[in-house]
């Protein structure tokens, strides 16, 4: 379970900030998570819970803003959402396309404290 590793880096981050900032208390963490990023967000909540407790942000808010993954054509300048896989094909033009613009994010994107 990749995303204990990842929750245990964000949350140094997090803690790193509330003490540079003089934060008694974290409210909510906000990620940004994209589709193609290969995190389970269940998984990254329970790691979560794991890695917090004792902590400033123990009880804090974890919020995930999902990302959907998006792909540019450069056949036909057309941008295009993607469910998911490696091989993207043009809904216009029907082009094999590799050029992802969004979807693999992986961002702490806001920490609310006081």
């Amino acid at each position: 379970m990749h995303e204990l590793g990842i929750m245990e880096s964000a949350m140094s981050t997090v803690l790193a900030q509330a003490r540079e900032h003089g934060a008694r208390q974290v409210h909510r963490i906000v990620l940004r998570i994209g589709a193609l990023a290969g995190v389970e967000p269940q998984a990254l909540r329970f790691a979560f819970e794991i890695v917090s407790r004792g902590t400033p942000a123990d009880g804090a808010e974890l919020a995930v803003e999902n990302v959907p993954a998006r792909v540019h054509c450069a056949d036909c300048a057309a941008d295009f959402d993607v469910a998911g896989g490696f091989v993207f094909t043009c809904p216009r033009c029907r082009a094999l396309c590799a050029d992802l613009r969004q979807g693999r994010e992986l961002e702490l994107a806001r920490i609310e404290m006081t």
